[in-house]
C-alpha cells in the first residue's frame, strides 16, 4: 500500500510503498478514504516537539482518519466488515497506526466511532482531533450562558468548531481571525462580535470594548509570553485555557485567573466522536473549509504554509 512516512523524526516525510496491514486478534483493518492534516503531525514529523508516546520507523504519519471497515481480526465484534468508521488513531507505537495510508489495522476499542448516515467519509476525516478539540473545550466550562467567551484563532480547523459549540452552549463569543473571509464565516454562525488581528491590535480591541475583562478565554494560537499577555484579558476569578501548554497555572491562579493547560488525550472518546459527528450530522455544527489533497501531495503539505483556516484533508484517491 501506499503511505506518508518518516524515517526518523526530522527527516523528510515521503510516500512510499510498505505491506499492508492485516487485523490481528480483536482488530479491524480499515481501507481508509480520507485522513486530516493536524498541527501536531508536522510537530512531530519535524522533530520540534517529542511525541508523548514511543514511536516506530518508518512512522506513518497522521492520527486522524476515515474508512470503511475491510475485514475483522479474531474475535472483533464491534464493528461489522462494510461500517463507516472515522477516529484518532494516536496508538502506541506512534506511527504503527498512522492514518497517511490506504489502510490501517486497529483494536476495536480504539477511539472509533461510526460515521453518521449523509456526512461525506472525507468530512469524518476532518472532524477528530478538530472537532472533538473544540467539543472537549466547551465541556470543561458549560453552562457558557451569558458568558463571554474570547477565542484566539477562531478560524482555523479546531478554532471553527470551538466557536460553534460554544455558540450552542449560549456562550456571547468574541472570534479573533486572520481575514475578512473567515470575519464572514463567522458571521454566518452567529457570532455578534469578530476581531481582524490583521486590522487591529487584539489586546487594545478587547479592552476597549470589555473592560471589565473577559469570563473565559481560550488561546489555540500562542506560546509563552504571548499567551500570558493574552491571559490578562481575563477578568478576576475568569479562567484562560491554553492549547498549547502555555499557561502558568500557579501565576494565574495568584492573579485570579484559573489558568488551564487543555489535554485532548484526557477527554477523547469513542462517545465524544459519536457526540461530534451527530452534531455535524445535524446540522448544528458546520464543517469549516476543508482543502482537499491527494496522498502524493501531502509530503509538500509540510513544507507550505500551513493554512490559518479550516482543515487539509488527504484523499487518498484524486481529489
Amino acid at each position: 500500500m501506499r503511505a506518508v512516512t518518516i524515517t526518523e523524526f526530522g527527516a523528510t516525510p515521503a510516500v512510499v510503498a510498505i505491506p499492508a496491514p492485516e487485523p490481528g486478534p480483536g482488530q479491524v483493518l480499515i481501507k481508509l478514504a480520507a485522513a486530516g492534516m493536524n498541527p501536531m503531525d508536522r510537530t512531530f514529523a519535524s522533530g520540534a516537539r517529542t511525541p508523548p508516546l514511543p514511536a516506530t520507523f518508518p512512522m506513518v504519519l497522521g492520527a486522524d482518519g476515515a474508512g470503511v471497515v475491510e475485514k475483522l481480526g479474531e474475535g472483533a465484534s464491534r464493528y461489522s466488515v462494510g461500517d463507516n468508521l472515522f477516529g484518532q488513531l494516536l496508538i502506541t507505537p506512534l506511527g504503527s497506526a498512522g492514518t497517511y495510508a490506504e489502510y490501517v489495522a486497529v483494536a476495536e476499542d480504539a477511539h472509533l466511532a461510526r460515521v453518521p448516515s449523509g456526512v461525506d467519509l472525507v468530512v469524518a476525516a476532518s472532524l477528530p482531533t478538530a472537532g472533538a478539540t473544540g467539543l472537549a473545550l466547551v465541556d470543561v466550562f458549560e453552562p457558557l450562558s451569558e458568558k463571554e467567551v474570547l477565542i484566539i484563532g477562531a478560524g482555523g480547523g479546531v478554532g471553527s468548531f470551538v466557536t460553534q459549540f460554544a455558540l450552542n452552549a449560549g456562550g456571547r463569543v468574541v472570534a479573533n481571525v486572520r481575514s475578512s473571509l473567515d470575519e464572514r464565516r463567522m458571521e454566518g454562525y452567529g457570532v455578534a462580535e469578530t476581531i481582524n488581528r490583521e486590522a487591529v491590535e487584539l489586546p487594545d480591541a478587547v479592552r476597549r470594548e470589555h473592560p471589565d475583562g473577559i469570563d473565559v478565554l481560550i488561546d489555540l494560537v500562542n506560546d509563552g509570553a504571548a499567551f500570558a499577555e493574552l491571559a490578562s484579558l481575563a477578568k478576576p476569578e475568569g479562567t484562560a485555557v491554553s492549547t498549547r501548554y502555555a499557561a502558568d497555572e500557579e501565576g494565574l491562579r495568584a492573579k485570579g485567573i484559573a489558568g488551564i493547560n487543555f489535554n485532548l488525550a484526557a477527554q477523547m472518546s469513542s462517545e465524544l466522536l459519536e457526540r461530534v459527528a451527530e452534531a455535524v450530522a445535524d446540522a448544528r455544527i458546520l464543517v469549516p473549509p476543508i482543502r482537499r489533497i491527494s496522498l502524493e501531495e501531502a509530503p509538500a503539505a509540510f513544507n507550505s504554509a500551513r493554512p490559518a483556516s479550516g482543515k487539509t484533508v488527504i484523499v487518498m484517491s484524486a481529489p
